[in-house]
């Protein structure tokens, strides 16, 4: 065994293994099952034109080496980023601990009690710093978080502004750039105007629906908007405040004068800069808008017992049950980052956090104070943490970079300084002294902080927040790293068992792929650093995308979509900017057929697009004859195709080229979703099917951990004819001749996230890709034929194969009064979590093993699928008290005094063998979502309720 080659330890299958599967599949070997798979028409003619792999010592060398190219300056730019200091016991127990990065998104609740409740906590957090009634469980950045408020509000317009089509939004000119930008991205298709002024000079006109406004400003402007809301609500007008959420510990929440909306990023509460990402934003908005909010929830609810439990609330507004009524997307979140940042919250507690804030600001006050000695007044009357002054810019950047600090130079005699966590006395000095020489003046020292706070009174917070028992029970290391044992213990990750769920492809996120993140030259680098110092990044980020392009077969590609879902709608929007320059502007209209993936439509809709959904046929394809029929009815106005490959249905159609030249013959461009992208890498292409853009989730099959719901990268590929229209920046330069509006806040997107698929590619290479490939469909293959005769497989390509992933129909277990949840539950007590449940065919689930999953796991899993079918033909109408309706079972039930089922208590724990070797036990029973949707809360309960219980 070549210990030094990294496919080796990626994928799981050993080559003494292939034998007994192709004999279990019916092959001799793996090249004639992938004939048998992928049609020979859109098969590659050679191999990837990829580096040679590297050893994973080899590349842990490379990756430092080229971390060591990045300059780490102290940055004081802001601009809604700042250094931070992540505390140890967090970055140990929850960045680098698989238990919490290979979590899969908490839609199985019984096995997520723990990140559901460190999910809570930041809700909490969120709300009491905004003092807002509700906050959602994280949104990507706050550009977008803004730009979801913005829609939000234009959705629950009253009855006479939508009457009178009232679609005007006032945007403060005081809002971060990038944030303007992608407003102007989500604003076009949806019809919205954007107005941009000073809020002073506002009219309050009836034609307004909504505004935002930015606090404090992008320049460090603290402004007492209580008046301006007032007037604001007197005319209907609802208000949205983009605030730093650090700044809320100091002065008076949004909440508390009334707005309608607050969005922000909690990066700034441990998470590093990144160069841009990732980070959590969040969104807080009034109790009225619960079923409007973007994004998920997280609310308490009770299980079977009656016990409090966990679980993600008002699940219906999902985007693939709504599809194309859908306003927002759900693929919207950054749950590990949302979990550090309320960890970050738990360990400092209301106090700690006061201490922190109030440092920040006296450590700007100190700074005010040196620099009006040398004659350098700043402009702000009041601030909290950033200040402006007029100097010659051009002259301190010049002294600043010599010095390696950073400055925000807003024009050549204008310079903006933000001071963050991590500024100390000698930064500080620093500081002072770059000014002095720039006027040619003696430095003056700091020896300490200045007392007191510039912060009038009108603007200084009053209430009280984070009094809940968490918030003030975790203080110690000690304390905090038991509290994470303790949760991570509720939660079944990746580290615990396989996770089967098909087109989320849970596979092996590798140590040495992660531990660049843990590196200080990556993480700590603000986005808007000048470009010569991010050596180390542009490397990477150019290189993963040169290799993106080659796996696709397209000329380029755009790293900036930092989710799956901002893939989708940046590839809709660059369609929809290529047929606007060619004066094609009509073109509206995307079909997407009923097999695609469930975020289509609602990507589709917030791109302006018209959807029209076209049928299948009964093997699960693409009806083609109802495709060309709607292809050439609507050719004038036809935008594009929305198709997934392999279809979610887990099959290759052989008629795909016929259906991409389709569209192209009627004037439109077909966006492919990558969503399965794992079947193809090596294989075939988008480019070869004939599609034009397609997003990629790196975050599946490029090895990023989907992080328990979030980060997910989505970044997107083009044809030549639209590497023109990739999206750009206002700050910095990327993208393409004729870029679109951001998509995203930072350049580049979640480019600390973005490393992990660079050492992926890297290590693995086009032999190791390629082979990861055949083994995932060898591996789902192999699961099908295990589980011939006990489930109906329901679709399969035309010579009976699956691709990576298959759809189990379930509904004929109806029969024993068995639903596709029972099954779901009931995998739990096997150790397993659920594969995909009812997506994309109501009562089935759908699996995927991937490429790294060993062959004994394989067996385990189909042995615990045949188990339970077994149970399910036990069952029956008439005995609805069986194993699989009560499942899961809880160690509580296993161990009390009193068993009143009517089978054993081995039969409900350890049906089989293996689990006695590595149980793994629900902490909660089933949850009641019913109950949890009447009664919606969504925060921590108050301290009140824990002094009630004691």
């Amino acid at each position: 065994m070549k210990t030094d080659v990294f496919a080796l330890r990626h994928i799981g299958i050993r080559e003494e293994d292939l034998n007994s599967m192709f004999k279990k599949v019916g092959v001799d070997n793996l090249e004639q099952l992938i004939y048998e798979t992928i049609p020979e028409d859109i098969r590659l003619k050679a191999p990837l034109k990829l580096d040679a792999p590297m050893s994973e010592h080899k590349f842990l060398a490379h990756i430092e080496a080229l971390s060591k190219k990045n300059k780490v300056f102290r940055s004081y730019i802001g601009l809604g980023y700042h250094e931070s200091l992540t505390p140890s016991v967090i970055k140990r127990n929850i960045l680098e601990n698989p238990g919490w990065y290979t979590a899969y998104t908490p839609y199985q609740a019984e096995i997520a009690q723990g990140r559901l409740e460190a999910l809570l906590n930041f809700q909490t957090i969120v709300t009491d710093l905004t003092g807002m009634e509700l906050a959602n469980a994280s949104l990507l950045d706050e550009s977008t978080a803004a730009a979801e408020a913005m829609t939000m509000l234009f959705e629950v317009r009253s009855r006479d502004q939508k009457k009178n089509d009232v679609q005007k939004f006032f945007v403060s000119e005081e809002v971060l750039p990038q944030t303007l930008s992608l407003l102007k991205t989500r604003s076009t298709p949806l019809g919205i105007e954007l107005v941009v002024g000073n809020h002073e000079e506002f009219k309050f006109e009836d034609e307004f629906y909504g505004i935002l406004l930015q606090y404090p400003g992008k320049y460090g402007q603290v402004n007492d908007y209580s008046s301006f809301v007032q007037k604001a609500k007197e005319k209907d007008i609802k208000v949205a405040v983009a605030a730093d959420i650090m700044s809320l510990v100091l002065l008076t929440p949004p909440g508390e004068i009334g707005v309608d909306v607050v969005v922000g990023t909690t990066q700034r509460f441990g998470i590093p800069l990144g160069y841009g990402g990732p980070h959590a934003a969040f969104f807080a908005t009034k109790e009225e808008y619960k079923r409007s909010i973007p994004g998920r929830i997280i609310g308490v609810t009770k299980d079977t017992d009656g016990k409090p439990a966990l679980r993600m609330a008002l699940q219906t507004r999902e985007q693939h049950i709504k599809r194309d009524k859908a306003t927002s997307n759900i693929c919207t979140a950054q749950v590990l980052l949302a979990v550090m940042a309320g960890m970050y919250g738990v360990y400092h507690g209301p106090k700690g956090l006061k201490y922190i804030a109030n440092k920040i600001h006296r450590t700007t006050t100190t700074l005010v104070d040196a620099l009006e000695n040398l004659g350098i007044y700043q402009e702000n009357s009041t601030y909290f943490d950033t200040i402006t002054v007029k100097v010659d810019a051009k002259k301190v950047r010049l002294i600043a970079e010599k010095n390696e600090v950073n400055f925000l130079y807003v024009d050549n005699n204008t310079v903006s300084i933000a001071i963050n966590e991590a500024t100390s006395i000698k930064d500080l000095n620093q500081i002072i002294s770059v000014f002095a020489e720039a006027l040619g003046k003696t430095s003056i020292e700091i020896t300490a902080l200045l007392n007191g706070t510039s912060i009038p009174s009108e603007l200084q917070r009053t209430s009280t927040f984070m009094e809940n028992k968490v918030f003030n029970s975790y203080h110690s290391e000690t304390e905090l790293m038991r509290y994470i044992k303790k949760l991570e213990r509720k939660d079944l990750a990746l580290n615990h068992s396989m996770i089967s769920l098909g087109s989320c492809t849970m596979k092996l996120n590798a140590a040495t792929e992660m531990l660049p993140l843990s590196m200080t030259n990556w993480g700590n680098i603000h986005p808007f650093v000048p470009i010569d110092q991010a050596e180390g990044y542009q490397t990477v980020l150019k290189d993963l995308a040169k290799d993106l392009s080659i796996i696709t077969g397209f000329a380029d590609t755009s790293l900036q979509p930092n989710s799956g879902a901002q893939g989708e709608y940046a590839g809709l929007m660059v369609i929809r900017a290529y047929h606007e320059s060619r004066g094609d502007s009509e073109r509206n209209i995307c079909l997407i057929p009923s097999s695609a993936h469930g975020t289509n439509p609602a990507s589709a809709v917030m791109a302006g697009m018209k959807v029209i959904v076209t049928k299948t046929d009964e093997k699960g394809n693409i009806d083609v004859a109802d495709l060309e029929e709607k292809a050439k009815l609507h050719a004038d106005k036809l935008a594009a195709l929305m198709v997934t490959y392999p279809s979610t249905h887990g099959v290759f159609e052989s008629s795909i080229k016929q259906i991409t030249k389709l569209i192209h013959d009627n004037g439109g461009q077909v966006y492919m979703d990558g969503a399965n992208m794992n079947a193809q890498v090596g294989l075939t292409n988008p480019a070869t099917i004939g599609a034009d853009v397609c997003h990629l989730n790196l975050h599946k099959t490029f090895a990023i951990p989907h992080g328990g719901g979030g980060p997910g990268v989505g970044p997107i590929c083009v044809a030549p004819q639209l590497v023109p229209f990739l999206p750009g920046n206002p700050l910095i330069s990327t993208g393409g001749e004729k870029a679109i509006t951001a998509i995203s806040a930072a350049p580049w997107g979640s480019s600390l996230a973005c490393l992990i698929s660079y050492s992926y590619i890297k290590m693995l290479g086009e032999q190791g890709l390629t082979q990861s490939t055949k083994i995932a469909i060898l591996n789902a293959n192999y699961i099908k034929h295990r589980l011939e005769g006990k489930f109906e497989v329901l679709y399969t390509g035309e010579k009976g194969r699956a691709a990576h992933e298959m759809i189990l129909d379930c509904r004929p277990f109806k029969n024993n009064g068995i639903e596709v949840t029972d099954i779901a539950k009931r995998l739990m007590d096997y150790g397993f979590h659920a594969p995909t449940v009812s997506f994309p065919v109501a009562g089935t689930v759908m699996i995927e093993p991937t490429e790294s999953e060993n062959l004994v796991e394989l067996d385990k899993f189909c042995d615990a699928m045949i188990s339970i079918r077994a149970e399910i033909d036990e069952a029956s109408l008439d005995q609805p008290d069986n194993v699989l309706k009560n499942a899961p079972h809880t160690l509580e039930m296993i161990t009390s005094d009193e068993w009143q089922f009517p089978y054993t208590r081995q039969k409900a724990s350890f049906p089989l063998p293996y689990i006695k070797e590595n149980k793994f036990w629900p902490s909660v029973r089933r949850v009641d979502d019913a109950y949890g949707d009447r009664n919606l809360i969504c925060t921590c309960a108050p301290i009140e309720a824990y002094m009630e219980a004691e």
